[in-house]
């Protein structure tokens, strides 16, 4: 038990380091540092907590999202999210809240299959061909899904919506110790793919013909 536990506790701190090294430098937290890219990835998470009430983790993201586009600082923002069940859909949620923050509809492309951070972000370059993007989430989960990008061969800054207070995450920070730990699994060891890598989408920017 003592060597089960300890060798857990050594993948846990090298899946960390590897993950926050993979991600120094491209963590951006205002909208004046952040370099520019044509689209931004919105990482998905439900509109009401699992007792119904308003998730701040969305609120947070979308707050992100609306400032970074209205910076000029992108020009597409893809909402992608878990669309698995008819009574839950994140990716819509997540539009119908950006336009209701001042986003035109048509600068936001759905993804309905972003079942996990890992099948959002491989997507965003076997769907909608990218290599070079901006991942929007807290800060938290940035160092995981800039992780995620790089190994997958993706050029990606993060732009990081504010951590909430202790009271709020603790339990989700707790979590994403452990998602790291399975996420060097899933990169080194499963090389898991998305569970639905395509087919390719045209991804229409603003001031591009159709023609």
């Amino acid at each position: 038990m003592a060597i089960l536990a300890l060798t857990g506790l050594v993948a846990m701190i090298g899946a960390d380091l590897f993950c926050r090294n993979a991600a120094r430098g491209r963590i951006f937290r205002s909208t004046e540092t952040i370099p520019a890219n044509d689209v931004a990835l919105v990482l998905g998470t439900g509109k009401l907590t699992a007792r119904g009430n308003p998730n701040l983790h969305f609120t947070q993201r979308i707050t992100a999202a609306t400032a970074l586009f209205k910076s000029g600082k992108v020009r597409r923002l893809i909402v992608s999210g878990d669309n698995s069940v008819r009574t839950y859909d994140e990716a819509t949620d997540m539009r119908d809240a950006l336009v209701a923050a001042g986003v035109p509809t048509n600068a936001i492309t759905c993804d309905y299959a972003g079942f996990r951070t890992l099948d959002s972000v491989v997507r965003a370059k076997t769907v909608f061909g990218l290599t070079n993007f901006t991942i929007v989430t807290e800060e938290f989960h940035c160092p995981r899904s800039v992780w995620i990008a790089r190994r997958h061969g993706l050029e990606v800054v993060a732009f990081a919506a504010p951590d909430l207070s202790a009271r709020w995450s603790a339990r989700v920070k707790m979590r994403e110790t452990l998602a790291r730990t399975w996420c060097a699994v899933d990169l080194y060891l499963l090389n898991r793919r998305p569970k639905f890598p395509g087919p390719p989408e045209t991804l229409m920017l603003a001031g591009q013909s159709s023609q």
